[in-house]
C-alpha cells in the first residue's frame, strides 16, 4: 500500500510538471473567434498577451477572419510593458490602430474611447497579487463596458504563483477612484493580498460580488491545474512589467513587495528587483543576522549592495546596502508572513531611519500592522492570525468562482 501511494504521488508530480497549458487566446482561435464574428473589437492587452507559440494577441485578432479589431487599450507600463511612467494615448506602429492609455489621464475606458466598439476583450498576464495593477484595470474596464452596454470577454491565463494558497490581509478601506488618479487600481476590491485566482476567476468574482454586473464571458485555459507554478505550464516567462523579472520575484511579491511603501528600496532598476532590499543607511550585517534568527521557512538571506535605477526613486543612482533574498523551498514559503518579518527586522535594526509611506496599510491590507510590528513588537505569526477569519470567509465566496 505504501509503495502504491508513493508511486501515485510521483506519477501525479510528473503529470503536473509536464502539463501543457493552452491560454484563452489559443482556445478562442480554435473556436474560430465565434463570439467575435461580425464585431468591432477593442482589446486591452500588452506584450504578455500572446498565444502558446508566441504570436501577439494583437496580430492574431487583427488578422482573424470575420473580426474587426478597431482599438487597443494599454495598462500600466504600456502596450510593450517597458515603461515605468504614466503614458499618453498613441497608435500602434504595426497595425495603425489607436492605443488608448489606461494609465495616464484616465484609468478606465471613456465613452469616447469605446465609441464604435461592439465588444471589449482583456488578455494580460497577471502575477497573483492584489496590488499588482492589471486586475484593477480589468475591473474598471468591466464597469466601463457595463455602462456602454457592450460585452466584456476575459481570455484566461495562469496565476503564476499557483491557485491554491490564499493569504494576507483584506483591506477594509479602499482607495477612492478618481478619473485622473490611477492609485485606486493598486487595491480596487477587498480581496486577500495573495488571492489564488486567475484573471478569469477574478473577473467572475468582481462581476458578481462587487456590483459590476457586466455581460461577462471568460474563455478558460486548457491544462492548467491549481497547484501549478508558472514554470510547470511549459509557457515562456515574459516579464509582465519592467521590474517583475522572474517567477521567484513574483513569488516574493505578495509579501515582501510591501517594502516598496517604506523607506527601503526593493531593488527596482536592478537585475533582481523584489529580491534585493536596502537603503544607503542600512547595516547589512545587522539586518541579515536579525532575519537569520527568525528562521523564516523557504528563504535564505545574504548581505547585498546594489544601485537602484528606478525613475523617481529617492535612492536612484545611490549605493544601497541591505539583504538579498533567495527562495530555497517554495512549497514552504509564505511570502505574506515573510514580508511582515522583513518589516519588523528593518525596524528593529534601524528604528530611526526605517519608516512607512502612504499606501503601506492598503498594500498590507491591515491598518494596524505597522503599529503592531513596530511599537508593540508583536510577532509576525500573531499578526497574520488576525486575518484568519476574513480569509476563511473569502475562501467560501471564492469557491463559487473557481474554474479549475
Amino acid at each position: 500500500m505504501r509503495v502504491a501511494i508513493i508511486l501515485a504521488i510521483l506519477f501525479s508530480t510528473v503529470i503536473l510538471a509536464t502539463a501543457e497549458v493552452i491560454p484563452g487566446i489559443d482556445l478562442l482561435e480554435q473556436r474560430k473567434f465565434d463570439i467575435l464574428q461580425g464585431k468591432r473589437v477593442g482589446l486591452i492587452t500588452n506584450h504578455t498577451g500572446r498565444s502558446r507559440d508566441g504570436r501577439s494577441s494583437i496580430d492574431i485578432l487583427f488578422k482573424a477572419q470575420g473580426v474587426k479589431l478597431v482599438a487597443l487599450f494599454s495598462p500600466e507600463h504600456g502596450i510593450r510593458g517597458t515603461e515605468d511612467v504614466k503614458l499618453s494615448s498613441g497608435s500602434d506602429a504595426a497595425t495603425g490602430l489607436p492605443i488608448h492609455s489606461l494609465y495616464g489621464k484616465t484609468c478606465r475606458p471613456t465613452p469616447e474611447m469605446l465609441e464604435g466598439i461592439d465588444i471589449l476583450l482583456f488578455d494580460i498576464q497577471d502575477i497573483g497579487t492584489r496590488f499588482y495593477t492589471y486586475i484593477g484595470t480589468m475591473s474598471l474596464a468591466m464597469r466601463a463596458a457595463k455602462e456602454a452596454g457592450i460585452p466584456f470577454v476575459v481570455l484566461d491565463r495562469p496565476n503564476p504563483i499557483g491557485g491554491v494558497d490564499v493569504a494576507g490581509g483584506i483591506p477594509a478601506t479602499l482607495l477612492p477612484e478618481k478619473s485622473n488618479n490611477c492609485g485606486a487600481i493598486t487595491s480596487i476590491h477587498p480581496i486577500p493580498t495573495r488571492h489564488g485566482m486567475t484573471v478569469g476567476e477574478l473577473a467572475k468574482l468582481f462581476n458578481s460580488e462587487f456590483g459590476i454586473s457586466c455581460n461577462l464571458t471568460v474563455i478558460p485555459m486548457r491544462g492548467w491545474q491549481r497547484a501549478m507554478y508558472f514554470d510547470q505550464t511549459a509557457l515562456p516567462w515574459i516579464n509582465p512589467s519592467p521590474n517583475m523579472k522572474s517567477l521567484e520575484a513574483a513569488l516574493l511579491y505578495p509579501g515582501l513587495g510591501i517594502l516598496e511603501t517604506t523607506s527601503i528600496s526593493v531593488g527596482r532598476g536592478t537585475e533582481r528587483p523584489f529580491q534585493l532590499y536596502g537603503a544607503p543607511w542600512v547595516d547589512s550585517g545587522r539586518v541579515v543576522a536579525n532575519l537569520e534568527r527568525r528562521r523564516i521557512p523557504g528563504l535564505i538571506f545574504a548581505r547585498a549592495s546594489f544601485v537602484p535605477d528606478a525613475p523617481g526613486h529617492s535612492y536612484r543612482g545611490k549605493s544601497c546596502y541591505g539583504v538579498s533574498v533567495t527562495i530555497t523551498e517554495r512549497e514552504k514559503l509564505d511570502p505574506t508572513l515573510a514580508g511582515l518579518h522583513l518589516v519588523q527586522a528593518f525596524y528593529e535594526t534601524h528604528p530611526e531611519r526605517f519608516r512607512r509611506y502612504e499606501g503601506f496599510a492598503t498594500e498590507v491590507g491591515d491598518s494596524e500592522v505597522w503599529n503592531l510590528l513596530t511599537a508593540k513588537r508583536v510577532a509576525p505569526e500573531v499578526v497574520a492570525k488576525r486575518w484568519k477569519s476574513d480569509l476563511e470567509r473569502f475562501s467560501r465566496v471564492r469557491e463559487r468562482y473557481l474554474l479549475y
